[in-house]
């Protein structure tokens, strides 16, 4: 790892625990506007009062939040989409590139993949491309690892784990992906991934205390930490729930301690 990326990669992970608590904004190109980030500087702003390490997001949400941020906060920047909900295919193509997140101060890049997808091999090659610019300019990489299959669950280990091997095989720095539901299965998604993985939050759930539970039993099985977004900021208090995940990653809260908090 070059000098730029270990620097990049400090402003992302904390230096004392090895471990991120990243706020997820990158949903408003896919389904327009939403409860949570329809105020960009105020989300922004919880998130540096909340104790967030980095938010990952797209250039728009950057533009029009850009004066709430400070040195504390690390921006990783989206560079796949192009689908919306009105009826895209899900697809992921190049939104934007390596150069671009660079001009913006970023601090890490992220495409998705989507293994299993019948465009696999295109994903594959998109993200693999991706690494070679990022390597080159020392910028970390976030791969958000997708297991797609005929009955095959998002959150099926089998597939979480061949999925993150694979996103670190291409050169990611960094993996984004589900939870597998128990922490022993997570465990061995850890054990045969290579590099820090972060889980997603998914769909909005109305019980923040699974959610809670999720992130915790993630962290007791080796994650490094969580890149969540709906399920922070469509809470009614966005701080506090940004400082409860601060406590699980970081200062080994329980999940009682964190629903205390809230």
């Amino acid at each position: 790892m070059n000098t730029g990326k270990t620097i990049r990669m400090n402003s992302i992970f904390r230096k004392d625990t090895g471990k991120t608590v990243i706020v997820a904004i990158d949903h408003g190109g896919i389904a327009g506007p939403m409860k949570g980030i329809n105020e960009p500087a105020k989300l922004i702003q919880d998130c540096v009062d909340g104790g967030a390490d980095a938010v990952l997001t797209t250039r728009g949400f950057l533009r029009a939040a850009e004066g709430a941020f400070d040195r504390s906060l690390g921006l990783i920047l989206r560079l796949t989409g192009g689908f919306t909900v009105l009826g895209g295919g899900f697809e992921e193509e190049m939104i934007t590139s390596v150069d671009t997140a660079l001009r913006y101060g970023s601090a890490g890049a992220a495409v998705t993949v989507k293994f299993g997808h019948q465009r696999e091999g295109f994903f594959t090659k998109q993200a693999s491309l991706v690494a070679d610019s990022c390597e080159e300019w020392g910028l970390p990489l976030m791969v958000e690892a997708m297991a797609k299959g005929k009955d095959l669950k998002s959150t099926d280990p089998a597939g979480v784990r061949l999925a993150s091997r694979a996103a670190a095989e291409l050169g990611a720095d960094i993996i984004k992906t589900y939870y597998t539901g128990d922490p022993d299965s997570f465990a061995e998604v850890i054990e045969g991934a290579m590099v820090p993985v972060v889980i997603l939050g998914g769909a909005k759930t109305d019980s923040i205390e699974d959610v809670f539970s999720d992130v915790f039993y993630s962290i007791q099985a080796g994650g490094s930490g969580i890149a969540i977004g709906r399920n922070i900021w469509q809470h009614e208090n966005t701080k506090a729930m940004i400082e409860a995940m601060s406590g699980i990653v970081h200062e080994d809260w329980t999940v009682k301690q964190a629903m205390a908090h809230i």
